[in-house]
């Protein structure tokens, strides 16, 4: 795609910058994007705790997952979204709408399949007559023994209907469970086990919650930064270790590595940020400063919010040597244009 080389006005160093080739799942394509996602969200953010809380399948899933994944995300998302606006609306939790973002993760550290959803949810809610807001707990929001066999339940009877219709392929690994024995005893071990539904203590307020969210946003399997050096056909990179919280070095052969990675690339055209409850797309604006109103609060507003880019800190260019500017000083023509060139007008 070609790009630019921008050289220190101070001690001469160079570097060179790439044009983006606008791929969510590059890792050097989604900075700009996230800073001005987050800077959106900024001004829906509502003063109230926010919570994150994380719903992940069983392992045994997994495989069928990799297998099937336009539909099995599809059915993750309805589970997760319909357990918490479910136990939210329940009389004897929040009873109220909740409103809450939600963003797909498949990867692990080691870019093994782990599946898994967070969700960014406000405490509390619009009551069901729409007239006030329901104030949550903000140390404790919704209980999760209850979302985990909430979720559990929702995800695999849409997981057996799925099946039902043909839409499930059982190929590779997964190939036995095509035999209707071997199926029941599959649906029987997801029953029996504790299916994880994490939530994690309220963010301290709504400028973390931002932080938090570019971070997540636009994230890919595997960040530049961790790469430690590709020599001999072999890619080495860095994990944290979380049985001991330790950073290590994993080493695979090339296309070991590349085989993991590619297994994260979403379908063509999968969303994976969706809203819902008082957040969801079709009424968002209107709903949320309904919330404002019966919370009885003005726009939040945070200058300088983390995460989020000015146009000026975009044009400067820092040198990593020295801290001096850098300017553009030369083009680097990509392999695109060249070929364009020798096209035929």
């Amino acid at each position: 795609m070609g790009g630019h080389v921008d050289r220190c006005v101070k001690c001469g160093h160079e570097k060179p910058s790439y044009n983006s080739c606008r791929n969510r799942h590059c890792p050097k394509c989604q900075g700009a994007l996230a800073a001005r996602w987050v800077a959106k969200r900024e001004a829906e953010l509502l003063p109230v705790p926010y919570f994150h809380i994380v719903f992940t399948v069983s392992d045994f899933l997994e495989a069928v997952i990799i297998r099937n994944q336009r539909i099995m995300y599809e059915i993750f998302f309805r589970a997760a979204s319909d357990t918490l606006l479910s136990v939210s609306e329940d009389e004897r939790h929040l009873n109220a709408r909740p409103g809450f973002i939600a963003m797909l993760h498949t990867w692990g550290q080691t870019l093994y399949s782990h599946t898994h959803i967070h969700c960014v949810v406000p405490a509390g809610g619009i009551s069901t007559d729409g007239k006030r807001w329901v104030k949550g707990d903000a140390k404790f929001l919704l209980p999760v023994k209850v979302l985990s066999n909430v979720f559990r339940g929702k995800f695999l009877d849409d997981f057996k209907k799925a099946r039902a219709e043909g839409k499930i392929e059982f190929s590779g690994s997964i190939a036995a469970l095509s035999d209707e024995s071997a199926w029941k005893r599959f649906i029987d071990k997801l029953y029996s086990v504790d299916w994880v539904v994490y939530a994690k203590k309220p963010f301290g307020s709504p400028r973390i919650v931002l932080k938090y969210l570019s971070r997540y946003t636009h994230k890919t399997a595997i960040s530049n930064h961790r790469l430690e050096r590709c020599e001999n056909g072999r890619v080495t990179f860095r994990y944290r270790d979380y049985r001991d919280g330790k950073s290590k070095l994993m080493t695979l052969d090339a296309m070991e590595f590349i085989r993991r990675f590619l297994q994260h690339v979403l379908p063509d055209g999968f969303v994976r940020m969706r809203y819902y409850g008082f957040m969801a797309n079709r009424n968002r604006s209107a709903n949320i400063e309904l919330c404002r109103k019966l919370i009885g609060a003005s726009r939040y507003h945070e200058p300088n919010c983390v995460g989020v880019a000015t146009a000026e800190s975009e044009k400067r260019v820092i040198c990593p040597k020295c801290g001096g500017q850098m300017i553009n000083v030369r083009e680097i023509i990509g392999v695109y244009r060249i070929r364009c060139r020798g096209r035929a007008p």
